[in-house]
């Protein structure tokens, strides 16, 4: 009753909701209407689309199949384009397999988007992180946890792996004594031991890692962010704030994560459409929420100023709403 009363209210944090009034024949028709003949009815596409949960969505493609014997997610590939069409294949993905996909793109590409690794890995539940490491080898037939160790490298590699292993150590010591550790790690070491940064922040819990940050927060007088930004460089330094700020607020993380995707010059096209596509049912409203609280404009007028057309009116219907 709990894990049910739980799912509830995290789907209940999201934008898109199911349908009410749901008919997978009615919405397959509609699809195949808006695609067929000359030119493509997109706005159709999108409104129809961002109104049904992702569950509905692969009951439209089933049923897509049934009737028009041709797959909906190749047909929408063959009729839209760029980023928009980027975006809708995202949504036509279940969360899973999309996790799961961009993860192996991440790492089975030209170089490593460390970015990917760092933003599902450093925000997923242990449960999920178990769910993603069982699809990943169902898909591909290969180990997650071997991908990754085989494509990263160092500490940054070494926190990865603590992530992939989804155990959390148990108590062993106070709040105090690795607070201590982490200061005597850095602010108070010339140079810095980045591995006790690692094996004490990639094995606590969200709950017993806030403590500790308060805890350090009165030792050393600066925010665990701040010690991070100072000790650590390159992609470790990424992951561990990833870390740092979810233990805190993963929907804070999200809001932070969405703003600089479309600050400064260019946007982050690619981490701009996975958030915002597998968030959307979560916690979209958290994210807004934290969103308008850390700068000085809504997520909506954001998304409203950097981005344009089918990609920009999709965006803003998973958005739900303005903060302004």
């Amino acid at each position: 009753m709990l894990l049910c009363s739980l799912f509830l209210w995290q789907a209940s944090r999201g934008t898109v909701k199911a349908s009410g009034n749901f008919n997978a024949s009615a919405d397959a028709e509609v699809l195949h209407k808006a695609m067929k003949g000359l030119g493509t009815d997109e706005d159709t596409i999108l409104q129809l689309l961002t109104a049904r949960s992702n569950a509905q969505r692969q009951q439209i493609k089933a049923t897509y199949k049934t009737l028009f014997g041709k797959d909906l997610v190749s047909d929408l590939k063959g009729e839209l384009g760029g980023k928009f069409e980027t975006l809708i294949v995202a949504l036509m993905t279940p969360p899973i397999t999309y996790d799961v996909t961009s993860l192996r793109n991440a790492i089975k590409g030209a170089g490593t988007d460390e970015k990917v690794l760092v933003e599902i890995l450093a925000s997923r539940t242990p449960q999920q992180v178990k769910d993603i490491i069982a699809a990943y080898r169902q898909e591909y037939d290969d180990d997650l946890e071997e991908d990754v160790s085989g494509d990263t490298s160092g500490h940054f590699k070494r926190l990865l792996v603590i992530l992939l292993q989804v155990h959390v150590t148990l108590l062993l010591h106070t709040e105090t004594d690795y607070t201590k550790a982490l200061f005597k790690a850095g602010e108070h070491k010339f140079g810095t031991d980045e591995q006790s940064f690692v094996t004490i922040l990639g094995n606590r819990s969200a709950e017993h890692l806030r403590k500790v940050f308060d805890a350090y927060m009165k030792l050393s007088g600066y925010e665990m962010e701040e010690s991070i930004q100072r000790e650590t460089s390159g992609s470790l330094r990424d992951l561990l704030l990833a870390v740092v700020k979810c233990a805190r607020s993963v929907p804070g993380y999200f809001a932070e994560t969405l703003y600089y995707s479309m600050k400064g010059a260019g946007t982050d096209d690619n981490t701009l459409i996975r958030v915002m596509a597998s968030r959307s049912e979560v916690d979209m409203l958290d994210i807004r929420a934290e969103f308008r609280k850390k700068f000085a404009c809504s997520l909506y007028s954001m998304i409203k100023g950097d981005t344009g057309g089918d990609f920009r009116k999709t965006l803003l219907l998973l958005c739900g709403g303005d903060d302004a």
